[in-house]
C-alpha cells in the first residue's frame, strides 16, 4: 500500500451508457507539454492523454498500460505526471486503485490539467503537486444513455452511487465535507495552482511549471472531441456521431472509412470549414 492510507474505490455495475468527454476541459487542454525528467532512482508513469482507449487515436492511457508500469517498476517510488483531459471513469477508478496498492511513495505531479478521471487518479498520490498555472476539474459523472425509462432509471440509479463513492473519496482525500465537494462537483468545481492546495486537492506547487514544448505523447484530435460533444448534446446516438466523424475526417461525405486517424496524424486537426459546416447543418437538422 501507499504511505498514506487511501480509500478503494468499488466500481458499480457499467450502465448502458457511454462516457464523453467535457467540452471546457478539452477546449482548455494543451496536449503538447514537455514533463521534466525525475531523479534517477524515481520511476515515472506519464498520463498525458485521454483516459481509456481513446477511439480517434487507438491511443489513451489504460488500467492495463499503468499495471504493466507498476511492474516493472517494482518496488521502488514512482512520480506520475498528468496532463488529462479525463475520460473513462471506469479506467479511471482501476487506475487510482492500482497506483493506491503500490508499495512504495506516490507522487503525483499535475503539470497542466487533472480533469474529471485525471482528477480522481491524481488523488492516489502520497503527495500531490501542482504547477502555479495548471488546474484540476472535478464533477458529477458524466454518461451518454439510450433506452427506455427503466434503463435510464437504471442508469441514474448506478451514476449516483458512483458519485457518492466519489465524492466521499475526495472528502476523505482533501478534508472538506462530503456535502461541500458534493456541491462542487454539482456545479462543476475548477481549481489552480494554491487554490487546489488551499482545499487540500494538492500539497504543494510543483518547484518549476512545465513549458509548451515537444512532448512524446502526441494527440491530434481535440478538434474532434469538441465537435463530437457537440453531437452528443444533441442526442445523435454513439455509433452515428462517430461514423459522422469519420466521413468528416476521412473527406468521404456518405461512405465511412475504417482507417482510424494516427497519434502523429494532423488530419484531425486540420479540419476544414467546409467539413464543420458539414457537421453544424446536421446538428441543424437534429434540431429541426
Amino acid at each position: 500500500m501507499t504511505l498514506r492510507k487511501l480509500p478503494e474505490l468499488q466500481r458499480p455495475e457499467a450502465p448502458n451508457a457511454s462516457y464523453v468527454l467535457s467540452e471546457k476541459a478539452v477546449q482548455a487542454w494543451s496536449p503538447d507539454l514537455a514533463p521534466s525528467a525525475a531523479a534517477d532512482d524515481t520511476a515515472v508513469i506519464s498520463i498525458l492523454d485521454v483516459i481509456g482507449v481513446d477511439f480517434w487515436t487507438g491511443e489513451g492511457v489504460t488500467a492495463k498500460r499503468v499495471a504493466g508500469a507498476l511492474r516493472s517498476i517494482g518496488t521502488k517510488p514512482v512520480i506520475v505526471q498528468i496532463n488529462s483531459p479525463g475520460g473513462s471513469f471506469y479506467e479511471g477508478v482501476a487506475i487510482y486503485n492500482l497506483l493506491r496498492q503500490h508499495p512504495a511513495e506516490i507522487t503525483v505531479q499535475i503539470i497542466g490539467m487533472a480533469a474529471s478521471a485525471a482528477a480522481l487518479i491524481a488523488m492516489a498520490g502520497d503527495r500531490v503537486e501542482i504547477g502555479a498555472l495548471a488546474f484540476m476539474m472535478t464533477h458529477n459523472t458524466q454518461w451518454v444513455a439510450a433506452g427506455d425509462r427503466h434503463v435510464m432509471r437504471e442508469t441514474g440509479d448506478i451514476m449516483e452511487t458512483f458519485d457518492g463513492a466519489m465524492n466521499a473519496m475526495f472528502a476523505d482525500r482533501t478534508g472538506q465535507s462530503l456535502e461541500t465537494i458534493a456541491a462542487w462537483n454539482d456545479a462543476e468545481h475548477w481549481i489552480a495552482g494554491q487554490k487546489a492546495i488551499d482545499e487540500g486537492f494538492a500539497d504543494a506547487l510543483l518547484d518549476a511549471d512545465i513549458t509548451q514544448g515537444e512532448s512524446t505523447a502526441k494527440n491530434s484530435a481535440p478538434a474532434l472531441y469538441r465537435v463530437e460533444a457537440a453531437l452528443t448534446r444533441q442526442g445523435m446516438p454513439r455509433a452515428e456521431r462517430r461514423r459522422l466523424l469519420k466521413e468528416i475526417t476521412d473527406g468521404k461525405p456518405g461512405a465511412a472509412s475504417d482507417v482510424k486517424p494516427r497519434a502523429d496524424d494532423d488530419r484531425a486537426d486540420d479540419l476544414d470549414l467546409s467539413s464543420l459546416r458539414l457537421a453544424a447543418a446536421r446538428m441543424s437538422l437534429l434540431r429541426a
